[in-house]
């Protein structure tokens, strides 16, 4: 993405949401953003293959948005030219028994990126203060002591959720972890439009389920709780960005940009060098090798 202001998608103070682009196309073609993707991706791609080899840090790719917005498809699309066994995706759904028998963030903790990898978090530790939020009966199911019922959840709750997340995220950049965060900033008609398309083609049935359209009946609650995180919590180390999403081939080129022009700057993240006995040998072993076809 040559020549584009890509600080224009990070919060670095307060933000509207309604005041933020959800469609961007740069002016190109499909064709052209695909092709530019392909680019970017390729060079992710050996990144991370150094990152492996470098081995002292952790990539955590964290994706947010409404339903439809995309991020199974960008997902898909931005690493696949990633080796397999460098990048793990986590999808959390519904808790189960086992995780709400821990604190909201234990299934997070465990799901971290090892050294040399990237973890892809679709949907993330922001559910507990989006969804939740919106229902907070959901609350009830964690069983903490002192939340007895819905009454007992007060805004020093959600403050204190807030508090616990830039926690969480500040200890672990601080032990070697990447951290970036990505909102997929809809509009309300290109959801509509991505429902009914789920709707009339056979193919795309499977996704639909009646649950999405009690939640777009949500929206503007939604909307409320996705800025307040977003603006409780985009710190240095661990940023929000607003990608618009209504065009998912662009909102793709954006976000696989500005993770390779960010990890680019980790100037640190080199393959190691060889032993120095083993480097002034390597003719040698070469010899050996070529000398068992002769």
């Amino acid at each position: 993405m040559e020549n584009k202001d890509l600080d224009q998608y990070r919060v670095q103070g307060p933000v509207k949401l309604v005041q933020k682009a959800t469609l961007e196309t740069f002016d190109s073609s499909d064709k052209a953003l695909k092709r530019e993707l392909e680019e970017i991706r390729k060079e992710l791609g050996k990144f991370q293959d150094k990152l492996y080899a470098h081995g002292k840090y952790g990539v955590l790719v964290c994706l947010q948005g409404m339903d439809t917005a995309g991020k199974d498809s960008l997902i898909r699309e931005v690493f696949k030219d990633f080796n397999v066994r460098g990048v793990e995706v986590h999808s959390f759904k519904v808790p189960t028994d086992l995780e709400l028998k821990h604190d909201y963030l234990w299934r997070h903790y465990i799901a971290l990126p090892a050294r040399g990898k990237f973890s892809v978090f679709n949907r993330t530790h922001y559910e507990n203060v989006l969804v939740t939020k919106v229902h907070p009966g959901y609350i009830l199911g964690e069983n903490i002591p002192g939340i007895d019922a819905v009454e007992d959840i007060d805004q020093a709750f959600w403050e204190n959720r807030y508090r616990q997340i830039n926690d969480f995220e500040r200890h672990i950049a601080e032990n070697g972890t990447l951290i970036f965060k990505f909102f997929l900033h809809l509009s309300k008609e290109e959801q509509r439009q991505r429902l009914l398309r789920r709707i009339r083609l056979r193919e795309k049935n499977w996704k639909f389920s009646p649950g999405d359209l009690k939640e777009r009946k949500l929206w503007d609650a939604y909307q409320i709780c996705y800025e307040e995180a977003i603006n409780k919590t985009s710190k240095e180390q661990a940023p929000w960005y607003i990608i618009p999403a209504d065009n998912k081939r662009a909102a793709r080129v954006i976000v696989a940009s500005i993770l390779l022009e960010a990890l680019k700057k980790y100037k640190d993240i080199q393959e190691p060098e060889l032993d120095a006995e083993i480097k002034a040998n390597l003719e040698t072993f070469k010899q050996e090798l070529e000398k068992e076809n002769e």
